[in-house]
């Protein structure tokens, strides 16, 4: 399973890099928005975990193109600071299937991310 993680902050994308590979995962580490993008088309993968603010293309835009662009139906997470109502609401609307406030735990997202790893692979089957 390939899960591409697109996070700005170097530190964070590392300590997510290696808790998801731990976890057994392939992991497709991008930096910013645009590289994410980019990497979207060309790996193909079975879950996106994304930051909203970052360089390039923001998270919100990058649920978007999986939805809207590539018709993709696979798993979106959303991290982020921002606790704004309003960018949730929108990123939900969008396509997000779930939204995890920073700081958080790695434990927690590796079970999220576990969780719908499952659910994905019943729809697919079912």
């Amino acid at each position: 399973m390939k899960i591409l993680v697109a996070e700005d902050e170097p530190m964070l994308l590392k300590t997510i890099e290696l808790k998801l590979r731990k976890e057994g995962y392939e992991v497709i580490a991008t930096a910013d928005g645009r590289e994410a993008i980019a990497k979207l088309t060309e790996s193909e993968p079975d879950m996106v975990i994304t930051d909203i603010m970052m360089p390039y293309a923001s998270g919100l835009e990058i649920v978007s193109v999986v939805r809207q662009q590539i018709k993709r139906k696979i798993p979106i997470i959303i991290l982020s600071a921002m606790e704004q109502e309003k960018v949730v609401m929108e990123a939900f609307e969008l396509g997000a299937d779930d939204y995890i406030t920073k700081p958080f735990s790695l434990n927690e997202l590796a079970i999220r991310v576990k969780k719908m790893m499952i659910q994905a692979q019943r729809n697919n089957i079912g």
